[in-house]
Order: C-alpha cells, then structure tokens, then sequence
C-alpha cells in the first residue's frame, strides 16, 4: 500500500501521495471505489457461459478514450467506496451466485488494495479464478505485482499508431506499452486452458475494438498480434463500437458505427493471415442496451 504514497501503478507515473489526499490523472484516491458488483452476461463466451462472469466495474481510469461507452464511471466517477474486506466479501458472493470467474474491470489504479482483497477472500474459501480486465495501459512493474493472483488477462489493444491513442485516449507510446504489458501478463499465465463446459481458466485473450476509419491500424494491430503469438492467446475481434453523440462533438470522424462491410474485410484479413483462434461478433452488438447500469450496487 506504501506505493500509494507516490503513486507510479500506471504509466502515467504521477507520483501523487493518494494517501493524502492528492488526485492524479485517474481521479482515483486511496479508497476502492466501484459501480457495479454482479453477474455479467456479455463477455466472451468462454468468460460468461450460461452463468455470467462476476464482475466488478471500478470507478476512475487511467485513460481519457473520447468514444468510452462506460463513460459514467471512466469519466464521472460514479460509485461509491468500499472497503478490501467488502471487495472480499463481494467475490464470495458472486462464487456463491454461480459466477464462472471474479472479472476485474478498469482494475489498474486499484491494484494495491485488490491484492489484500484477493488473499482475505482466499482465506474464506475463493476458488473462482481472477481475471484482471484492462484497457491493456499497464506498467510491467505492477503486473508483476499480480504474479500468482491473476489467471486471465484480458487486456485491449486499441491502436497500433500512436497519433491515434494521442488524440482518441490522451496516451502517449500506446502501442509500446501495451504490448510490454502484454508480453508480461502472458508470461505469468501461459496459453489459454479451458474446462469441459469451454470456460476458461488460464491464460490471454486480447480484445481489439474497431474503431471507424481505422481499418489499417486495426490490420496493423491484429498482424502483431499473430506473429507474434501465433496460437498461444485468442483475439477477440470487436464491431460492437456504439457512438455517443453527446461525447463526440469535437470527434465527428467517430460519430457513427462500424460498417459491416469493413467488419468482414478486417475478419477476412485474420483469416487470411491464419488466424484461428479469435472470437467475432455478428451484428447487433452496437447498442446503448448492453452497457451495464452503474448504480453501486
């Protein structure tokens, strides 16, 4: 908890004391603060299955993504604070509720106080495993952290050219840092295994989200990430892009959704490129309907 004192959890290195008070880019202080703690259906099939994934939405991020469809608890900070022991007591229920796996979501700047969450719920009987769900923005250094705590990864990779992450997420280096963080969280957890239901329970799967416009640096992307992985990690390839007009007004190039023609030319390229195992999603997916509510609850 000491690092709290000078916070360098992310690559945005601020090194304010949140122990005092003190905010950095993420807005986040030295409280857990969540908005919503329950059965998530929406997932990857391998995460939610028939019984949902427990899911935990925090508040506060480390990024500023202009088209950010949880913008209410990214942007406003919606929630409200709880303590390690309550987070504790909130994985033991969703295990009890059913839930296939504890999903961490946005869990960057928190990374601290989970670790304590994690060994309490241990202690009283967590047998799910975690999965650490991230904008893919991570320091090497607190990863290392999660070694022997996380079993999935489920990082994103947004953009490949930097231009993009600078004017669309606020990041400099992008690219560079998530494919560092990458390269750790696979270290830790190996390839992916799966139970007999096909529910996973170790290792990566890195989601790319397309964005209008975008598709060279989505090819750029989803090429890295075969090369360099090949088989070892699944990609989840994601048309589910929904414009927020009431965000968007200095953006206008990403003020719409995703064709489906240029959806199965990036498909179609992954193929070509020998791509097997990926997830994908038929049409209907960009809908304000599938973004949770965030009510603290």
């Amino acid at each position: 908890m000491d690092i709290l004192e000078n916070c360098t959890l992310c690559p945005k290195m601020c090194g304010v004391n949140r122990k005092n008070g003190e905010r950095g880019f993420c807005g986040a202080s030295d409280k857990i603060k969540i908005a919503r703690c329950d059965l998530h259906f929406w997932e990857e099939p391998c995460i939610s299955g028939i019984s949902g994934s427990g899911t935990v939405f925090f508040s506060h991020c480390n990024l500023r993504c202009v088209y950010c469809q949880n913008h209410k608890i990214s942007h406003q900070a919606i929630g409200k604070n709880i303590s390690a022991a309550e987070l504790a007591n909130s994985f033991l229920t969703l295990q009890k509720r059913g839930a296939n796996n504890i999903n961490l979501v946005t869990p960057t700047h928190y990374v601290p106080q989970i670790i304590k969450a994690i060994k309490i719920a241990k202690k009283s009987g967590l047998i799910l495993p975690i999965l650490y769900n991230s904008s893919g923005y991570e320091r090497v250094e607190t990863l290392k952290m999660l070694n022997g705590l996380v079993d999935i990864y489920l990082p994103d990779i947004k953009y490949f050219d930097d231009r993009y992450a600078v004017r669309y997420s606020g990041a400099k280096n992008y690219f560079e840092i998530a494919s560092r963080a990458i390269a750790e969280m696979f270290s830790q957890v190996g390839k992916c295994v799966f139970d007999e239901n096909g529910i996973i329970k170790k290792g990566v799967i890195v989601r790319h989200l397309m964005l209008p416009n975008l598709i060279f640096d989505s090819k750029k992307v989803i090429d890295y990430l075969y090369r360099t992985y090949k088989d070892d990690i699944f990609i989840s390839i994601m048309n589910q892009y929904t414009p927020i007009k009431s965000q968007l007004a200095d953006y206008p190039e990403l003020n719409k959704k995703i064709s489906g023609k240029y959806y199965h030319t990036l498909i179609n390229y992954a193929v070509d490129l020998g791509v097997k195992n990926a997830y994908i999603q038929e049409g209907g997916t960009a809908k304000e309907s599938f973004i949770p509510e965030f009510s603290g609850e």
